[in-house]
């Protein structure tokens, strides 16, 4: 008792100690506490500042914007700190340049030094450009509820008025954040011109323009002081409906006004259809038989840091507050999306496999080591786990899945320290040497330095893993820390709690006699495991050709298993599919595709989707974007506007109430919504699933680069119809657009200056007829929303190119057709251009089926194909996986999208587990004074592979990030193993037993140990294997942890005995039974 080390001095202050009682329930309530307070999401928060930067150029080309403004604009931003990507996009009169900081840079820093950046360079920008817009985008601004309003007898219209008197509602309601409408259009007022009754009173479009901003102005005109009070002077007034508009005087004709209403209709409402959002339930609702209804959606954001769940139950309350009321009994509105349900779902489903997990654990324990030993695990556990979900809110983690994975990961670990030392301290009551108290002192100190060492490999193996980098660092690292902090916590309450609650609850009559509790004298009557060791140990310790042969066939078994994965009986993935209750069909119509035709092939597809048997109900998105994910966020899926572009958001019923998954009933609907569309002349068509982690721009994304757009667009096309022609990859599309044919008018200027005009005249006169003009705002109390007054010519004389040019403009000689002014050329728009990180490139993107299940594969199989396509250039193409060129002298295929995070994550997660080993190996250096013994330790490290891969195998299961994470984990985990062996080992023979009487002996009293902890790690990891994205990391414990274990009570005692003994000289005779006479040697 006098030379306790570190962990017998611990137990021995807390073991009487009246703090311990108080640690407990100050961790408990600390732990109670972070469950109630930390907010909810489903997936962890990445922060990863996103910035657009919008710039409009009126009547620039695509090839304009891209030289003008686009270039200039990328460099610009490359030189800001912290930027690891810039993507732009330029397009006939508007660039975009989207800024993407590296993961974790702060959000409002980045901000503040983008705008600085670009506004200090404002002066750079060419004449006619106008100020750049800047949006800063971040996962906090994905809505995180959808609320459809939908009925058969309001227009879409109707229902966008009450959306906006809901949205205000809703925006007074605490950690609100962004709220949108999307569905119709504000109210407008529309000054609708008829061209004869213009040329009938020899008004010009752009003169209306004027007059309407002349009687739109009202200004405060001074101040004058009468009869002791000062009076303010305003002039002028403001239009305040549509009758003040309707009166607005253009010209005077024979005397008489020209009112608004004598030239034109006034129409007050949401103008013309620019968009259609329609709501309709699937074959699972019990209203399937209704028809489609016209609908609005709300999409609501919450602040950063709130509660997803409080946020989304606060706004349900509300609505429900306004049916009635504010929502007419004859207007519907269904929950199209509520990630605070999801969030609260998956939370208390994990919270309750972690009580599962712990249940579990706890009656291993009882069954095998008895019920008053189960009831000391039963308190070590949530205690534990209390404290590092307390530390996982101080360290500003949210509740979600994988921060709750990471603790039920941790359940079968942080158990280990217990069940060692309590097992320890059970088999030493069992001997009755010494009083209970010195004896639990007595046997955490014996174990007490295995322990510490064994869980700081643990956490040596863990650790690095939280430096990996790009988008998956963030989104893992729960599972490193959490995991970690838990581990340390479990051996100091190892130390504290057990030998506590071992001597107030377990008696000396109750200790259940084993072989490990006998003396050396009676282990004959061991039984079991002295059979079974010595018929395992004695034939490898005396003959030389058997103990290789066993290490070679256990060699063999490793390679095998390495071969399973070359030869892709296990495919590697980054993530499986998850099973989401939600998927969307993506729709992209040719450009040039009007409105109506797109809604007719999105509707198309529609009413094929409802008669799918798990669909509970869609929405129907097109001219509009619906309301973004994260997936949405990246893919920048918020900037669908446009008329040939459409989305079908798909709510199916609860993973509980079906029986596919949300993957199987994406794959078994994608033929026939592909079929639809492509019958119908789609462009592109996809369905897309939520990616189960990090989102990317595909599963498969092929860069081009090279010195020429148009033969990079050549190159793309090439590349996708190679993937069109490959079984098994779908969903093909390429980011280029269609060229669009447009009419060309040339102004004739020396013939419009012979008539008095100036060229200015003429190009307004044409874009406010066709394009319409907004001039300016309706002020009225009475609208949330500002009311704008548009101009154009009535939309049945704009059917042509030549109903507008028939229109005359007035000049001096009288009125002039426009028609004999200008020539009109047919042509066709210019290509848009993108760029990623200052270079040219065209995107060819495309998906994998479940026949290839990785985007890996594909890649590796078309390498040849996609070399040999033939360039502009002649000489060939360039295949690249790991980064952009540094020239594009010549055509280059970066490879990207799903690989490339796949290949990033695998690459750290590698450079993570080589980081570990070689602390794990410098740490048992310094701990054994020796360079061999760590080998040894270390050697079952290979052969968990021998049951991670036949487990993925034999589960038919990806190889996935989290099945490496448990495979890094495992090099931890199984290092304790072999530290309690060689530990006992070296203890006997510092006690003068003979080598292969220690090892017989560490491997007869380190087998319970060993199996329980094993076990531990088994059921814990048992609650989890269903789980569609953790269960790689559930069958790479589970198996991996069986196979280790049994192989490290073999291998390590065999090269315990093959390296160390003959550096010790200490094996002087032949190895005997251990239940023979000493003098027989």
């Amino acid at each position: 008792m006098n030379n306790l080390g570190l962990a017998g001095r611990i137990a021995k202050y807390f073991i009487n100690s009246k703090l311990t009682p108080l640690l407990v329930v100050a961790s408990l309530l600390l732990g109670f506490f972070a469950v109630f307070t930390t907010s909810r999401d489903e997936e962890p928060q990445i922060v990863v500042p996103m910035i657009d930067i919008m710039v409009p150029y009126p009547g620039a080309k695509s090839d304009t914007v891209n030289n003008l403004i686009v270039k200039p604009l990328e460099k610009l931003m490359w030189e800001i700190p912290d930027v690891e990507y810039v993507y732009s996009y330029a397009g006939d009169g508007f660039g975009i340049v989207t800024v993407r900081f590296k993961v974790g840079a702060n959000p409002e820093d980045s901000l503040v030094k983008l705008y600085s950046k670009v506004m200090s360079n404002y002066y750079r920008m060419p004449e006619g450009a106008m100020q750049p817009i800047i949006k800063p985008k971040s996962i906090d601004d994905v809505p995180i509820l959808s609320i459809t309003l939908h009925s058969d007898k309001y227009s879409s219209y109707d229902l966008r008025r009450i959306a906006e008197v809901i949205e205000d509602e809703i925006k007074q309601l605490p950690n609100i954040s962004e709220t949108t409408i999307i569905g119709s259009k504000p109210k407008e007022i529309d000054i609708l011109f008829d061209p004869a009754k213009l040329n009938a009173y020899n008004i010009m479009l752009p003169q209306v323009v004027q007059a309407l901003q002349n009687g739109n102005i009202s200004l405060p005109s001074g101040e004058f002081d009468k009869d002791g009070y000062r009076y303010k002077v305003r002039t002028g007034q403001f239009l305040k409906s549509k009758e003040d508009v309707e009166n607005v005087v253009v010209a005077v004709y024979n005397n008489a006004p020209i009112r608004i209403k004598d030239i034109a209709k006034v129409e007050e409402g949401e103008g013309e259809i620019e968009n259609y959002v329609q709501f309709g339930y699937g074959a699972a609702s019990n209203q399937a038989s209704k028809p489609i209804e016209n609908a609005v959606s709300i999409a609501v954001a919450k602040k950063t840091g709130s509660n997803a769940v409080i946020v989304a139950e606060n706004v349900i309350e509300k609505l429900n507050e306004m049916k009635g009321k504010i929502i007419p009994s004859d207007v519907s509105f269904t929950i199209t999306r509520n990630y605070g349900e999801t969030a609260s779902e998956k939370a208390n489903e994990l919270i309750e496999h972690l009580l599962i997990a712990t249940f579990s654990i706890v009656l291993l324990i009882a069954v095998t080591l008895g019920f008053r030993e189960s009831l000391i695990v039963a308190v070590t556990i949530p205690v534990t786990l209390a404290i590092a979900l307390f530390l996982s809110e101080m360290y500003g983690y949210s509740l979600n899945r994988v921060t709750l994975f990471a603790l039920i990961f941790s359940i079968g670990i942080l158990v280990d320290n217990s069940i060692v030392v309590l097992e320890n301290i059970h088999r030493w009551f069992s001997m009755r040497k010494l009083p209970m108290e010195d004896a639990a002192v007595v046997a955490t100190d014996e174990v007490g330095n295995p322990t510490i060492l064994a869980t700081f490999a643990v956490i040596v193996a863990l650790l690095p893993m939280a430096f990996v980098t790009g988008l998956m660092g963030p989104y893992m690292r729960p599972i490193p820390i959490n995991s970690s902090v838990a581990m340390f916590f479990s051996m100091l309450l190892a130390f504290i709690l057990t030998p506590y609650l071992a001597v107030r609850w377990l008696k000396h009559d109750e200790a259940h006699e084993s072989p490990e509790a006998l003396g050396r004298e009676d282990e004959a009557r061991a039984g079991f495991l002295v059979r079974l060791f010595n018929k395992i140990y004695m034939p490898l310790f005396n003959s030389r050709a058997k103990r290789w042969i066993f290490l070679g066939f256990a060699g063999m078994l490793l390679v095998v298993s390495a071969l399973l994965l070359v030869s892709r009986a296990v495919l590697v993935k980054m993530l499986p599919y998850d099973n989401k209750s939600e998927l969307q069909v993506v729709l992209d119509m040719p450009e040039g595709t009007p409105l109506q035709e797109t809604y007719r092939v999105a509707k198309q597809i529609a009413d094929y989707i409802k008669n799918v048997n798990e669909v509970k109900n869609y929405v129907i998105y097109v001219g509009q974007p619906a309301p973004f994910d994260f997936n949405g966020l990246v893919r920048h899926y918020y900037l669908r506007e446009a008329p040939n572009l459409a989305q079908i958001h798909i709510n199916l019923i609860g993973k509980h109430d079906r029986k596919a998954q949300s993957h199987e009933i994406a794959e078994r609907i994608r033929d026939e919504v592909a079929r639809i569309a492509k019958a119908n002349g789609a462009k592109y068509v996809a369905v897309v699933e939520p990616p189960p982690g990090p989102p990317v721009l595909s599963p498969i994304v092929a860069e081009v680069y090279g010195p020429d757009y148009k033969g990079q667009l050549e190159v793309a096309n090439q590349i996708k119809k190679i993937f069109e022609n490959t079984p098994g990859i779908i969903d093909v599309g390429i980011y280029a657009n269609y060229l669009q044919r447009e009419f060309q008018i040339d102004i004739d200027r020396e013939k419009a200056k012979r008539y008095g005009l100036s060229e200015d005249v003429i190009v307004k006169t044409v874009r406010i007829a066709l394009a319409g003009h907004k001039v300016g705002l309706i002020q009225s109390s009475d609208d949330l929303h500002p009311v704008s007054i548009v101009v154009r010519l009535d939309e049945k004389y704009r059917g042509s190119i030549e109903d507008i040019l028939s229109m005359k403009i007035p000049t001096p000689m009288g009125g002039i057709p426009l028609n004999s002014l200008v020539t009109v050329k047919p042509a066709t728009t210019e290509h848009d251009i993108y760029r990623k990180n200052l270079q040219p490139v065209v995107y060819v993107i495309a998906n994998v089926n479940d026949k290839l299940g990785s985007p890996v594969y594909p890649i590796l199989d078309l390498w040849d194909k996609i070399k040999n396509i033939k360039t502009p250039d002649g000489r060939g193409v360039e295949e690249l996986l790991t980064h952009q060129p540094e020239l594009t002298d010549r055509y280059y295929v970066k490879w990207d999208g799903e690989w490339q995070v796949t290949y990033e994550t695998f690459r750290d997660m590698g450079i993570a587990f080589g980081v570990a080993i070689v602390v794990l190996y410098i740490l048992l250096v310094g701990w054994f004074k020796s360079f061999k013994m760590p080998a040894v330790i270390m050697s079952p490290i290979p052969f968990t592979l021998v049951g991670i891969v036949p487990g993925h195998f034999l589960m038919g299961a990806f190889f996935t990030a989290t099945s490496m994470i448990g495979f890094i984990a495992l090099a931890g985990i199984i290092l304790r193993n072999s530290i309690l062996l060689v530990e006992f080992a070296e203890q006997k023979l510092k006690e003068g037993l003979p080598l292969e009487e220690a090892l017989l002996e560490a491997g007869i009293v380190r087998t319970r140990p060993i199996l329980l902890t094993a076990a531990a790690i088994v059921v814990g990891a048992f609650v989890i294997i269903f789980d569609p994205i953790f269960n790689g990391l559930a069958i790479a414990l589970i198996f991996g942890t069986i196979a280790s274990t049994l192989l490290t009570l073999v291998v390590v005692p065999v090269l315990y005995y093959m390296i160390v003994g003959e550096e010790r000289k200490l094996h002087l005779c032949p190895a005997v039974p251990i239940d023979a006479k000493k003098e027989e040697c």
